[in-house]
Parts: structure tokens; C-alpha cells; sequence
């Protein structure tokens, strides 16, 4: 009989100890070219062909507004207000006719947000961040998870011969892996985890663990609404949907193995296929 990971995790109250490294991400985004992500395995899940082009420069991944805003977020809730400090400029130069902010789009704006030398995020979206921080510290499980441990630490190691990285949202020594999302409607939360395959996103996370420190620890999910009433909401994978999830990345590295010693990248679509639906 297979023991379930869980089981045997912390084995007698052990915590795990795990160095993690702490870098920028502008490091950690430049290591993507030789090293692979969970996000790029999942691009080539979906997609050969598109993970390809994008490997190869051919292709840009898009930083949409609500990119940023989600690592502002996860800036204050996982690492407090003074990194958040650091690392953001918040709001804009002032139009002395208005008294008002000038807009994005504008030349004062741009040449403003040149010179700050970080990002920059509005009023509204630094209101947020404090808004979700305290909805997510107010929420008892949520608080528990992120009670101890280290935010945003970068692990490497090779899995299946080929190198590769994750950055963590938060790795706690008795608790294992969590990892926050934000959404704007909670109800919604376990549609849109099976649709963005957060379930292979923290198996692939939890490989790493495992191929560093040999324990194969349980993971979280926290998830918190973007709007009013700032809902907070704490879900734990199951073993058996991690196992499941860790299987299909194995073979998908198998078959990316298999694309780069054959230079053959498909799309998926190269059948034809039945369409079969009842009206």
C-alpha cells in the first residue's frame, strides 16, 4: 500500500528546513530562459507550438494591468507594508489646474513614473492592497498558515534532466505550501482553479520540495475577493488531485523532452476531431 505524502509530513514534529533564495525579479526573470517554469510547462500543455515561440523571444507574455495589481497585492500581504514601500511608488504628479492627479496616459504622468525608479501604482490600487491585507489577516485559518515562515523564497533543482525554478508564495516549516490568489468573486474560486490549473501549478511547486528536501509537503490555497465585501476563503488540495496533477506534469516534461530532441512542435489540433454536443 502506497503512504499518502501527508502522512509522513512533518515526520514527528519535525519542521521542514529548506534554504530558499531570496533574489529579485528581474534575477529571477532572467534565470526563465534557461530554466523551466510553471507557467511555461503549462503553456505547453496547452500549446507546444506557443510555449516554442515564446521560448524563443517570438512571442511576449503580456503584463496586463491585473498582473499588476495581483504582485502589488501579494507585495503587502506576504511581505508587509515597508517592502511594499520599497518597492512601489504610489500615485502621481499633481495638475496644479485641477488639483487632481494627471491621468496614466499623460506625458507629465510618464515622465513622472520615469524617474521613480520602481513601479508605480495608483491611490485606488495601494487602498486595495491595505484592503485585502487586512481581510486576509482577519480570516483565523489564513492567518495561521502565514503565522511563520518565509514569503516569495526562489527554489532551483533539476526534475526529469531538465533545470528547473519556482518562486513561492509562502513555505511555512510546519505547514507546508501556500500560495494566494485574488478573484472577484469567491463563489467562483474552485471553477476558476480547475480552469488555470492551479492543481498542476502546486504540484509542480510541491516537486521541487520534494527533489530538494525530500519531504513531500501539504499545500494550501488562500483566496481573497477583490472587492467589497473582501471575502477570504482557505482551500487545501487534496493528495489525490496533487498525485494526479504531478503525473501529468511528469509526462508532459517527457514530451517536451521529446519536442526539443525532435524539433517538432505541434499545436494539438493536428487531427481531425469529433464535435459531439446535444442541443
Amino acid at each position: 500500500m502506497t503512504t499518502s505524502p501527508f502522512a509522513r509530513w512533518p515526520g514527528a514534529g519535525r519542521p521542514l528546513t529548506l534554504d530558499l533564495i531570496v533574489e529579485p525579479d528581474a534575477t529571477y526573470a532572467a534565470r526563465r530562459k534557461d530554466h523551466l517554469t510553471s507557467h511555461a510547462l503549462a503553456d505547453f500543455r496547452r500549446n507546444p507550438l506557443l510555449f516554442r515561440k515564446k521560448e524563443q523571444g517570438l512571442i511576449g507574455d503580456d503584463d496586463r494591468p491585473v498582473f499588476v495589481v495581483g504582485r502589488a497585492v501579494h507585495c503587502r500581504v506576504l511581505e508587509g507594508k515597508e517592502a511594499f514601500d520599497q518597492r512601489y511608488a504610489v500615485g502621481g504628479p499633481v495638475n496644479p489646474k485641477t488639483g487632481r492627479p494627471f491621468g496614466s496616459d499623460t506625458k507629465a504622468f510618464a515622465e513622472w513614473a520615469a524617474v521613480q525608479g520602481r513601479p508605480v501604482v495608483s491611490e485606488d490600487t495601494a487602498a486595495l492592497c491595505e484592503q485585502l491585507t487586512t481581510a486576509v489577516h482577519a480570516h483565523e485559518e489564513a492567518l495561521a498558515l502565514l503565522a511563520d515562515g518565509q514569503p516569495e523564497g526562489v527554489i532551483r533543482t533539476v526534475i526529469s534532466g531538465m533545470p528547473v525554478q519556482s518562486r513561492l508564495d509562502w513555505l511555512n516549516p510546519t505547514r507546508g505550501l501556500i500560495d494566494l490568489k485574488t478573484i472577484d468573486n469567491l463563489d467562483w474560486f474552485e471553477t476558476e482553479a480547475r480552469s488555470f490549473g492551479y492543481a498542476h501549478q502546486m504540484a509542480f511547486y510541491r516537486a521541487l520540495i520534494a527533489a530538494v528536501s525530500g519531504e513531500y509537503v501539504p499545500v494550501h490555497l488562500i483566496a481573497v475577493e477583490k472587492r467589497e465585501p473582501f471575502r477570504v476563503g482557505v482551500w487545501r488540495i487534496s493528495d489525490g488531485v496533487l498525485s494526479a496533477a504531478a503525473r501529468d506534469n511528469t509526462l508532459a516534461m517527457e514530451r517536451l523532452g521529446a519536442c526539443r530532441r525532435d524539433d517538432h512542435w505541434p499545436t494539438g489540433y493536428e487531427q481531425i476531431r469529433t464535435f459531439e454536443y446535444v442541443a
